[in-house]
């Protein structure tokens, strides 16, 4: 079952254990995250995250993404079983 990691002073900290879902621009960890809104699989290596992060999503809500691995390169089949152990649906 995921959970939402609750937000800090200084921000979203810390590692981000898989099943914790967080807002996509609050990325800091490298990994493998679903997208709650599409279910689509995000890839996120480490050389793509920098100190202060890049990303700034603008909207209405945050769109959240839950972690599912720590590892970017993880196997679609693991993935997709992953997912489905933290009741996400996935589209990958």
């Amino acid at each position: 079952m995921s959970h939402v990691a609750r937000e800090l002073e200084s921000g979203w900290v810390g590692l981000v254990h898989p099943g914790t879902s967080i807002p996509f621009d609050s990325i800091r960890d490298p990994g493998a995250y679903v997208c709650n809104w599409s279910g689509h699989l995000l890839r996120v290596p480490r050389r793509a995250l920098v100190p202060d992060g890049v990303l700034n999503m603008v909207g209405p809500e945050p769109l959240f993404v839950t972690k599912i691995s720590d590892n970017p390169d993880v196997l679609l089949s693991r993935a997709r079983r992953v997912a489905a152990e933290f009741d996400l649906s996935v589209s990958f």
